[in-house]
């Protein structure tokens, strides 16, 4: 069993939970209310500007050529690609530079960022992959069990954040970022290796706190 499978595995409690919350569900019913997508947008848009930082660090402690340019693509894929769809969002919803420059990230978001940050400072690069991976492989999954709901991808206002996260550019990046995550965890003592899963388990559960709190519109 490859280790990013035996993550799935322990976290799927977890990330079955992400489907039924009502965030998720009524975007793919098409009636999420538009404030509540805002409020997303902005905490999401100021958290992924931490979250690039963590591709960053993987620049910063890669062995290899090889592995540094991925990084530094996936790195550009998040500020260009991802951030494309959230600039998509930012001009249709008329949300300002200024305003979120000056929106304060809430609890859920700061918590989140400075653990994940925290994690990638402190660790190697299997610690930088498996802090990244369960944002990146949820949205990933979530954005194709959207996808298969009739009707979804075509709506007007979420069939844009619909695609982008099931789309094919949006799987070659978490595809790599799986094997990087396994080719740096499958040697690791048992010892470490449980301790990576402690991490999955808890970026997972920062990202229920996410959808949680941006659906009741939390700071």
């Amino acid at each position: 069993m490859k280790f990013t499978d035996y993550l799935l595995e322990r976290v799927t409690p977890i990330w079955d939970s992400y489907y039924t919350h009502p965030f998720i569900e009524e975007i793919g019913k098409g009636t999420l209310p538009v404030e509540k997508f805002r409020f997303y947008i902005v905490q999401d848009y100021i958290y992924l500007l931490d979250y690039a930082k963590v591709f960053a660090l993987g620049v910063v402690k890669a062995k290899d050529e090889y592995t540094m340019q991925e990084f530094s693509k996936l790195l550009d894929g998040i500020l260009n690609s991802e951030m494309g769809t959230h600039r998509h969002y930012v001009n249709k919803l008329n949300i300002t530079s200024e305003e979120v420059a000056n929106t304060k990230a809430s609890l859920a978001n700061i918590s989140y960022t400075k653990y994940m940050l925290a994690e990638a400072f402190t660790g190697g690069m299997a610690e930088i992959t498996v802090a990244l991976l369960a944002c990146s492989w949820s949205y990933y999954l979530i954005g194709l069990h959207l996808a298969s709901i009739p009707g979804a991808k075509e709506n007007e206002f979420y069939g844009n954040w619909i695609n982008t996260y099931s789309g094919d550019d949006y799987k070659i990046m978490n595809d790599w970022l799986l094997d990087l995550t396994d080719k740096y965890c499958e040697n690791l003592s048992e010892d470490t290796k449980e301790k990576l899963v402690d991490l999955f388990i808890n970026t997972s559960k920062y990202e229920y706190m996410f959808w949680d709190m941006s659906y009741k519109m939390e700071i």
